[in-house]
């Protein structure tokens, strides 16, 4: 299923957006559900409605020992477009977080699906890699997925600004399309930031990014796979 453009006419003026993230959202959820993620791990989506628009995939970790797939064979993600090693000091937690000390689920991965509001004004843009840096900095596995066409602005690149590193990588063009999964592993004061990068294009295909659970675990994130199911489950193509 080619990449489509769900923020111009025809499809926009057929299709509304909202609904699309919604559906890819859940898509991502099932998928990794189904066939992915080990046992005593579960995904779930959360779309947030307001003045500015959130989806997101949230995999948590219950019981049991984190890196044993009881079963699974273990998926070995390709090596990462870029690893740069990274200084504490440069991540900062712009949040705040209530935390229930018994015992219960934690995150350990999350799935940001861009939205147009994301980037339509420089206070969104800093939320959303306040956001992102926070969740590295907590140690979850992070993919970012921009499909946005009708909004410039690069996030992943202003991410890795806020992170103050230099690295070389695709898709840091204000107006390219992308898929970034992001791991940070190594100890304070010093971390290291494994990036794998996907530059998306409309019409072509959509890549497999590595969602990471821990340091070690890795699950594909079939980007193609769930686009197919959500346009599917919308009645686009």
């Amino acid at each position: 299923m080619p990449l489509l453009d769900h923020f111009h006419p025809p499809l926009s003026q057929r299709r509304h957006w909202e609904s699309f993230h919604a559906a890819w959202a859940d898509a991502m959820a099932r998928s990794l559900n189904a066939d992915r993620l080990p046992p005593h791990y579960v995904a779930e989506a959360y779309v947030k409605l307001s003045v500015q628009v959130e989806t997101d995939v949230g995999t948590f970790h219950e019981n049991g020992d984190p890196a044993d797939p009881v079963g699974k064979v273990a998926w070995q993600p390709a090596e990462p477009t870029a690893s740069v090693a990274l200084l504490a000091e440069a991540l900062e937690t712009i949040e705040v977080r209530v935390v229930n000390d018994e015992a219960g689920p934690r995150v350990v991965a999350a799935i940001e699906l861009v939205s147009p509001a994301n980037k339509d004004r420089a206070a969104h843009r800093r939320l959303f890699v306040a956001k992102c840096a926070s969740y590295l900095q907590e140690r979850v596995g992070l993919v970012v997925v921009d499909v946005v066409t009708e909004r410039s602005g690069n996030l992943h690149r202003k991410l890795l600004d806020a992170l103050q590193v230099s690295v070389s990588s695709p898709a840091l063009g204000a107006r390219d399309l992308y898929g970034a999964a992001y791991r940070l592993r190594g100890d304070a004061p010093r971390f290291n930031l494994d990036l794998w990068v996907e530059p998306l294009t409309l019409g072509a295909a959509l890549p497999t990014l590595p969602l990471w659970l821990s340091d070690e675990l890795a699950v594909p994130l079939d980007l193609e796979e769930t686009y197919r199911a959500a346009c599917a489950a919308r009645r686009i193509g």
